[in-house]
């Protein structure tokens, strides 16, 4: 789960906004266990504590064809890019509290230095019907993606809206004392058919 402020998430999930909560929605109660479930068991485990760090928001000035962009497997070099430009940066600290191998809740705060506002949103993550789900809620809207793992350390978020457009993808990597989300959104207006024009990266680390 991330948190990404100004235009997403904002801090750690894929997105549906669902404000306006259809009765299918998914929510932030403690699921039913299913034997569907069991190849997730502890995969959030590895969150459990308190990290603090900066999300930083990029802006591509110079968005290139799909061809010449892996988005699947991201790294560093995706945000070293000369054509990216810091636009925001935020400060978060996030709290990750492991209730079942299957559950997890977190409380979020992000801090904006240039306006001096702070926004705290409460979310999970769990595992449903077979499915990594990250939900969070926030002061206006209500943010899900779906996950999956990523090795033995790691889990990628995405969401896939298209009225309006909202694809995000982030890839998370947890080690034993940091936490690394790299990632990318489209959003209204922007081009699906070229690479992303904004790009989100965040180190926190274990307090």
């Amino acid at each position: 789960m991330m948190s990404i402020g100004v235009l997403l998430l904002i801090s750690q999930c894929k997105s549906a906004r669902v404000s306006e909560s259809p009765s299918n929605a998914p929510t932030v109660d403690p699921p039913t266990f299913q034997e569907a479930d069991r190849q997730f068991a502890d995969v959030y485990k590895i969150l459990d504590g308190t990290w603090k760090g900066e999300f930083i928001i990029y802006e591509d000035a110079n968005p290139r064809a799909l061809s010449d962009i892996n988005l699947t497997e991201l790294t560093l070099d995706h945000i070293k890019s000369p054509s990216l430009k810091e636009v925001n940066r935020i400060n978060v600290t996030q709290v990750y509290t492991s209730e079942s191998p299957y559950f997890q809740r977190v409380r979020i705060t992000d801090y904006y230095p240039d306006s001096g506002k702070e926004e705290i949103a409460t979310g999970v993550n769990k595992v449903e019907n077979g499915q990594m789900l990250c939900i969070v809620n926030k002061p206006k809207e209500t943010i899900i993606h779906e996950g999956s793992r990523l090795g033995d350390n790691g889990i990628i978020w995405q969401s896939n809206q298209k009225s309006p457009q909202k694809i995000e993808y982030f890839q998370e990597t947890v080690g034993a004392d940091y936490y690394e989300i790299i990632g990318y959104g489209y959003y209204s207006g922007d081009d699906a058919t070229l690479s992303p024009k904004l790009w989100f990266y965040s180190r926190y680390e274990r307090q």
